[in-house]
């Protein structure tokens, strides 16, 4: 048995996986087309795409399932899993820690909470998304001025501080939903809350687009420089990386991202905690390789779990609940076998 590979063997191989995981994801997006409450053939789908229609009235309805409703949601799906699992990667790498998300400072539950006021004040759209974005970096905002106020630089007290936020804008959620009326906006906000693409349009869509896409392309740009905090603090500054400065970006950029994808979808779990795990798994450690594959992978996950959400039955399943039901168990998995090779 060979316990090594050639580096040009490792790379081949990576870069095959990189290209079969991205027609995975065209094929899904294919597939998810064709799903739903008015099923279509692939062949209809393939066919309406490329504006070779037969203009029959069956193609038109074609035309409008696919571009208004199918597309704005699978485009959301997308931005929402590689938001998320770019959020999560970037999280783990600047904390030392496997077990970090991107609700670690609490922007999901500040999020939550904007977006609970706003539904409680019977707000806009719009308006509720903007308050969900506010509220997920007024959280983070609140964790960074608590932790500068103590005077300590040490990770361990910001992520406490993250934690103290976390549970402060959880209880201001509860006491949200405790005043509103129980016949209409607590059933709104308690699903809102669940997470779901439901409602997800083009708008929705190009809101989270533009954080996910702009916040990743800056965290590419940083790849190899946010790799060096994984190796502590003194060892990154020593190899030339102005750590504060590094670290606050990838927060940022990290935050802006997980807002985004709170605002339109809700707060979804496990997504930014899994995949980065199953990418380093897959691809290895390589920064740009690992970025893109968890962008890729995390776009699959939560594109497929919304598959499963809205087809597995009658009433559409919320799209937090099924990542909790599908990642949970799974991210056992991984932990067992982790385990299992270590001792070994």
């Amino acid at each position: 048995m060979r316990f090594w590979r050639a580096p040009l063997a490792v790379d081949r191989e990576g870069r095959g996986l990189l290209l079969a995981s991205g027609l995975a994801l065209c094929a899904l997006i294919l597939v998810s087309l064709a799903l739903g409450r008015y099923p279509l053939s692939l062949g209809a789908v393939v066919e309406t795409l490329i504006g070779h229609g037969d203009g029959s009235q069956s193609d038109a309805t074609a035309q409008t399932i696919i571009f208004m409703v199918r597309f704005p949601r699978i485009a959301t799906a997308v931005m929402v899993g590689a938001g998320l699992s770019i959020a999560g990667a970037a999280y783990q790498t600047v904390f030392r820690n496997p077990m970090a998300s991107p609700s670690l400072l609490g922007v999901s539950a500040g999020a939550g909470f904007g977006a609970a006021l706003a539904l409680l004040l019977h707000l806009s759209t719009i308006a509720v998304e903007a308050a969900a974005f506010v509220g997920g970096l007024a959280a983070v905002g609140a964790s960074y001025l608590a932790a500068s106020r103590v005077k300590s630089h040490s990770l361990i007290t910001l992520v406490l501080c993250g934690m103290v936020m976390s549970a402060l804008f959880q209880a201001l959620i509860s006491l949200v939903k405790y005043v509103a009326d129980p016949v209409d906006t607590l059933a709104t906000i308690t699903f809102w809350l669940m997470g779901s693409l439901a409602k997800a349009n083009g708008a929705d869509a190009a809101t989270a687009a533009a954080p996910v896409m702009l916040g990743g392309a800056v965290l590419f740009a940083l790849r190899w420089r946010i790799s060096l905090l994984a190796l502590g603090d003194h060892e990154a500054a020593a190899l030339g990386a102005d750590v504060a400065r590094l670290r606050v970006i990838v927060i940022l950029c990290a935050t802006a991202m997980t807002a985004a994808t709170v605002c339109v979808a809700g707060i979804v779990g496990w997504v930014g905690l899994l995949v980065p795990h199953i990418a380093r798994m897959l691809f290895g450690m390589e920064p740009g390789r690992v970025m893109i594959a968890t962008a890729t992978l995390g776009a699959l996950f939560v594109l497929g779990v919304d598959d499963v959400a809205r087809s597995a039955s009658v009433i559409e399943i919320p799209l937090g609940v099924m990542t909790a039901v599908i990642g949970a168990p799974f991210f056992l998995f991984l932990v067992i076998r982790a385990r299992s090779e270590q001792w070994s």
